[in-house]
């Protein structure tokens, strides 16, 4: 087993030195034991909220029914998505993998939100959707913990999006897009 190198080695280290010594000396991790305590994550998670994939499809389903019906965000999705179950089906595997940490998401949401036309009043939007349809349809404990993941998520892409728009967003602001000034010619 290799031995950790000594303090005095470390500080006559660069940081990314010891940040690679540290790598080197960690042993691999055992994907079972990983699988396994994922599995028990995953349990507990279930245990504690209730929270299911028939529960995950019924709110993902219900969300989407009443985004396409709103007047704010239902254009934003309809001129991007022209076939809905491929679209529902990822939502579906990026809400097991949010609410119940399974993991079995693999795409990126950051880089598919930034071109958006899209500030705060989408975000608020579509966080008042979502935690209506969580309310409606699931038990307060599965819908308090679905929304808590919802609200980070909205605050992380708003951000993501601002910083996309060259706009750096401080602690308690939000993004606005620049609106166009009416003019009697438009």
């Amino acid at each position: 087993m290799a031995q950790r190198p000594s303090p005095s080695y470390l500080a006559s280290m660069s940081q990314d030195a010891r940040t690679v010594a540290f790598r080197i000396d960690r042993p691999a991790p055992d994907r079972a034991e990983a699988a396994a305590r994922r599995e028990a994550a995953v349990a507990r998670i279930r245990a504690e909220t209730g929270i299911d994939e028939a529960l995950i499809d019924a709110l993902v389903e219900g969300f989407y029914a009443r985004v396409r019906e709103d007047a704010l965000i239902g254009p934003v999705f309809a001129e991007r998505i022209e076939d809905w179950g491929p679209h529902l089906e990822q939502m579906k595997l990026f809400w097991s993998s949010v609410a119940l940490s399974t993991g079995v998401y693999q795409g990126r949401p950051m880089p598919k939100h930034l071109p958006l036309p899209i500030d705060a009043r989408h975000f608020d939007r579509w966080l008042q959707i979502f935690e209506a349809a969580a309310r409606d349809l699931c038990l307060p404990v599965a819908a308090d913990h679905f929304i808590v993941r919802a609200r980070r998520i909205a605050e992380s892409l708003e951000l993501g999006v601002a910083n996309a728009n060259g706009v750096l967003v401080g602690p308690g602001e939000r993004y606005r897009r620049p609106e166009t000034p009416w003019t009697p010619d438009a």
